[in-house]
Order: C-alpha cells, then structure tokens, then sequence
C-alpha cells in the first residue's frame, strides 16, 4: 500500500509573521511557502545600482523605492513575492512589510530563477492594474528585457541593449536608466 504525501498550508497571518522571525525570506503561493536563493555579488550589484539611479530620481518625490525585502502581495492570486526592486507610488499602499500597487518591478534573473521570472511572475505582475514597467536582468550579460503599458493600456515588450536606455515615468518621478548605470561595477564572465 502506498503512503499519501501531506502538504501543509498555512495562512496568510501565520505567513507574515514567521517571515517576521525567519532569518531567511520565502515566497508565499496560495498557503505554502518556498525559501528564496542567496543572491551573488553581480545580483546584489545590480540590484544596488538600480535601486540607487531610482531613488535618485524619486528623491522628495511620492514614489518610494523598495529593495528586496519589501514583499509584493498580488492579492487575486493569493501570493506574495520578494521583487529585487519595486518603485510605489500609490499613497494609499502603505502596508509596513509589503506593497501592492507598484508602477516598476524589476527581477534580477539568473539561470535558476529566469523560467519563473518569465512565466509565473510575468502573468501575475502584468495583471496588476498600477503596474507600468517589469524589467527582468540578467546578471550574467549586458541584458535588460522589459514590459512596459503603453497609453492604450497595452504592453509592450523590448530588449535594451547597446547604447540604449529606458526612460521609466511613474507619477513624479522620471528616471533615465542605461544600459552603463545598471551594470556599473559588475564583472561578466567571458
């Protein structure tokens, strides 16, 4: 006779506060929970430059730029993620460990993490109505994929590369971001 494998779901409440406790994050997919992947150097380098180019932008402004201890709850799917930068800008998103309406997430891919990056979490942050730009980077080229929703309130999809930058506007802040800016200071293997 076979055994019947149990999974444990636990709640949304019990999930906030063992993230509170824990010493390492985790995601949260409708009741379970997965522990998230030490990032590198060139991720945290990365990660750092664009936080600092938006922060710069969004100075005195009413955005505020969070880092990858910020959760994003996507509430219609019952899940909360750690994006590796998020600019908010909707005063009325003030929830002290997570945000909800963001204009700009951004993910730093690696090997492991671009399938889902691309898949599951493109479907779910493409479908959050405050939502204006998705980037995904990579950390192990000079490559930047982004979402961006046009006035017709349609994405669009582009790769920056080169001598290319992206102009990213939400609410009062307006940062210019190259290609030179996000990859300051990062070594790529030959």
């Amino acid at each position: 006779m076979g055994t019947v494998e149990q999974t444990l779901f636990i709640s949304i409440d019990e999930y906030l506060q063992g993230e509170q406790q824990s010493a390492i994050r985790h995601e949260y997919l409708a009741g379970q929970v997965y522990a998230m992947a030490v990032a590198g150097e060139n991720h945290n380098r990365v990660t750092v430059n664009l936080a600092f180019h938006l922060r710069s932008a969004a100075r005195g402004k009413t955005c505020g730029v969070f880092i990858s201890d910020m959760k994003l709850r996507i509430e219609q799917n019952n899940v909360f993620y750690y994006p590796d930068v998020t600019l908010a800008c909707d005063p009325d998103d003030s929830a002290p460990f997570y945000k909800q309406s963001p204009c700009l997430i951004v993910e730093v891919s690696s090997p492991a993490t671009l399938a889902t990056d691309r898949r599951e979490k493109l479907i779910a942050y493409l479908a959050l109505p405050a939502l204006r730009y998705y980037l995904l980077v990579s950390q192990e080229q000079r490559q930047v994929e982004y979402y961006n929703r046009n006035a017709q309130n349609q994405w669009c999809y582009a790769l920056l590369a080169g001598n290319e930058s992206l102009d990213v506007v939400c609410a009062d802040v307006h940062a210019h971001l190259s290609l030179d800016d996000i990859y300051e200071d990062v070594s790529m293997e030959p």
